[in-house]
């Protein structure tokens, strides 16, 4: 009863209430922001604040193995929606999202989405989606960004998914470390098809960053499941995720 009473009265009118207003001053400084930068510490700002008003509590492993002043690419799990705010929020480095395009059609967040730089691919047609992927490596590399990918493709409704080679296909184009990620604690926090949010802790685990510049593109397949096996090792079980074999 409390998780309902804080939901309706608390976090969903906080999260519409702050998304229209800080997506209103993101559209307001994307003209004098040509690197998105400004606009990203606006998002981080926001993604702090909802996290608070959600009852989400984030603790890191494995932070130390990063290197603050390098770009990377972070290959996450996917569990829930509360993993933009979690990471966006508590991750300190400066990235942008690969992400779906729809949702670039969502008032004030996909202009914000748009002007700071995040990266739409389309999911349902993959040529198109292999043009982004090779777009997006050229702006990892050229502009020394770091992005933020999902490898699954999309929230996993039950077990841990299997990911698709995006990840590996964009790490190989732009020569740029790959970092897995694993997220422990949103799905409880918001299940996958849920409305009410359940305060709770959320772990991030990071790996050890995997090189890329000796790789090619025959290499993609088993680099995908190169990934796929330390973000699963991360997980140590939970989510279904047995250690898998590459």
């Amino acid at each position: 009863m409390l998780a309902i009473l804080r939901t309706f009265l608390l976090t969903d009118p906080f999260f519409f209430g702050s998304t229209a207003i800080m997506g209103t001053i993101s559209l307001l400084v994307s003209p004098f922001d040509k690197d998105g930068n400004r606009q990203i510490r606006i998002a981080r700002f926001w993604a702090k604040m909802n996290c608070w008003s959600m009852g989400i509590r984030v603790k890191f492993e494995g932070l130390e193995k990063l290197d603050l002043s390098r770009n990377y690419i972070f290959a996450s799990n996917h569990l829930s929606y509360t993993d933009t705010p979690a990471l966006l929020g508590n991750l300190p480095l400066n990235f942008r999202f690969l992400a779906k395009s729809g949702l670039f059609s969502i008032p004030f967040m996909g202009s914000h989405l748009r002007t700071a730089g995040h990266i739409p691919v389309m999911l349902e047609n993959p040529f198109a989606a292999v043009r982004t992927l090779g777009a997006a490596g050229r702006i990892v590399r050229e502009k020394s960004l770091s992005l933020l990918i999902f490898p699954e493709g999309g929230r996993s409704a039950g077990k841990f998914g299997k990911f698709k080679g995006g990840a590996a296909y964009l790490a190989i184009q732009s020569g740029v470390p790959v970092v897995p990620v694993a997220l422990i604690g949103t799905r409880e926090i918001l299940p996958m098809h849920g409305s009410i949010f359940h305060p709770g802790n959320v772990l991030i685990k990071i790996g050890d960053p995997l090189p890329v510049a000796h790789l090619t593109r025959k290499d993609r397949k088993q680099f995908t499941r190169e990934l796929e096996h330390q973000v699963a090792t991360l997980l140590d079980g939970k989510y279904g995720s047995k250690e898998r074999s590459i």
